[in-house]
């Protein structure tokens, strides 16, 4: 046999605790939705549908591997795979295996279906897209929640991102369309103010009254005259 150098007993052991991950489904799927988003535990437990008390079981041990990294804001803690080596090996051996493509490639083909990257220049495209898609249909209700799992982000990142994009809250700049689609629609149609508040989102025509006059100090019906 050829004489062979072997690494240190230690490099070893460091290979045998990354691989040793490979042994829980969960776990595997909880890393790879931390390769592609920076997430909290309650929505990785929403995600993977396992409790929120497995989730940390599986980061502490993710953590003590060095594949994943934790960062703190205020109260909230947010996780995200590390820019270890054998973090970045583990997530190709994990799509090469499961014969998948990474939603950071595939969005560089503009697949809408897939994740974006997190680059500045990206996060203000998908602002943009989310933003399109939100103000496409606005008697459809959706919560920062929903969106943020959609788009694989967690709901703190959405919204300081969509600030940063259009200067104002989410949910301030999509009631100020709601609004002004409801001025247009007082203007030029002959809809009822029960009609006109359900295509605008509102349930309840008390609600978008008072919302409307809180926007444009006259209520629908003054507003029409």
């Amino acid at each position: 046999m050829m004489e062979l150098q072997l690494p240190d007993a230690a490099d070893f052991q460091t290979v045998a605790e990354v691989f040793k991950q490979l042994g829980d489904a969960t776990r595997l799927r909880i890393f790879w939705v931390l390769c592609h988003a920076e997430t909290c535990v309650s929505e990785l437990a929403a995600a993977t549908g396992v409790s929120g008390a497995a989730v940390s079981h599986h980061l502490r041990l993710l953590r003590s591997s060095a594949l994943v990294s934790v960062r703190r804001e205020g109260k909230e803690v947010f996780y995200r795979a590390s820019d270890a080596r054998q973090s970045a090996l583990l997530h190709e051996i994990m799509e090469q295996v499961m014969e998948i493509s990474c939603p950071q490639e595939a969005s560089r083909a503009a697949c809408d279906e897939n994740l974006p990257q997190s680059e500045p220049s990206d996060r203000s495209a998908l602002m943009h897209r989310i933003h399109d898609e939100l103000v496409q249909d606005l008697s459809c209700r959706v919560t920062i929640e929903e969106i943020s799992r959609r788009y694989g982000l967690n709901p703190t990142t959405l919204k300081a991102d969509f600030k940063a994009v259009y200067g104002m809250s989410l949910a301030a700049h999509i009631k100020e369309h709601r609004m002004e689609k409801a001025a247009e629609l007082l203007r030029a149609s002959s809809m009822s103010v029960a009609q006109i508040a359900e295509r605008v989102g509102y349930e309840s025509q008390s609600k978008f009254t008072a919302a409307f006059k809180s926007y444009y100090g006259a209520t629908p019906m003054e507003y029409r005259k």
